[in-house]
């Protein structure tokens, strides 16, 4: 039987480290995420952990409208307004601007286009594979573009296509991690969580700027 979600006091939000879901890793036991608790759930026994900080957050008004900006020690996450997978910060998370000093300065000096290439600490949330799509995706040069199937060749995995596509979707920390570079085949712009708008922008910010 698996567990009511009601039970435990916690919400279902679309953010990956901190929504709220549950895991089969057997079918006797159920593992949940939610907020700063893992929860352990089997027949016997409910074990609860605390993992440990807050989730910070704060916006910042961008070119491309404000973003909501958001990581417990670094950056986790970077949301558009809109789109699909977009955050809404939670009633636990906590306001604050000065630990992502960083991220504004950059952010500003990327727009303003005197900054190709970001140095900042991120802790994007994935599975192994998504964090090597994420990886690939930062070594693609500023003011150029992929398509989804050079990025699936580069990670070693040409048959990959959709799979990176997925993981491109994915990415928390968009512009940072430069997934609006990855483009359609033909050449077209194609799946942007942001929206199409958007990925437009950022790339001929980059052409010009380049």
């Amino acid at each position: 039987m698996i567990p009511n979600f009601k039970q435990f006091n916690f919400h279902e939000t679309d953010y990956t480290r901190k929504r709220l879901f549950f895991k089969p890793a057997s079918k006797k036991n159920f593992v949940f995420f939610g907020a700063r608790y893992l929860i352990k759930i089997n027949t016997r026994n409910i074990k609860i952990t605390d993992k440990g900080a807050d989730m910070i957050y704060c916006y910042y008004d961008s070119p491309v409208g404000q973003l909501l900006i958001g990581g417990e020690k670094n950056l986790e996450f970077i949301s558009f307004p809109k789109g699909k997978f977009r955050h809404k910060p939670r009633p636990d998370w906590v306001y604050s601007i000065d630990p992502f000093s960083d991220v504004f300065s950059q952010l500003t000096a990327y727009f303003q286009g005197d900054l190709t290439q970001f140095s900042l600490e991120t802790a994007p949330d994935g599975t192994d594979f998504q964090r090597r799509v994420w990886r690939a995706l930062t070594k693609i040069p500023y003011g150029a573009t992929i398509s989804y199937g050079e990025l699936a060749g580069q990670i070693g995995n040409p048959k990959a296509c959709r799979a990176v596509g997925m993981a491109n979707a994915r990415n928390p920390i968009p512009i940072v991690i430069p997934c609006h570079r990855v483009i359609g085949k033909n050449g077209k712009l194609v799946g942007f969580g942001g929206g199409l708008d958007i990925k437009e922008k950022l790339l001929a910010l980059e052409r010009q700027a380049a």
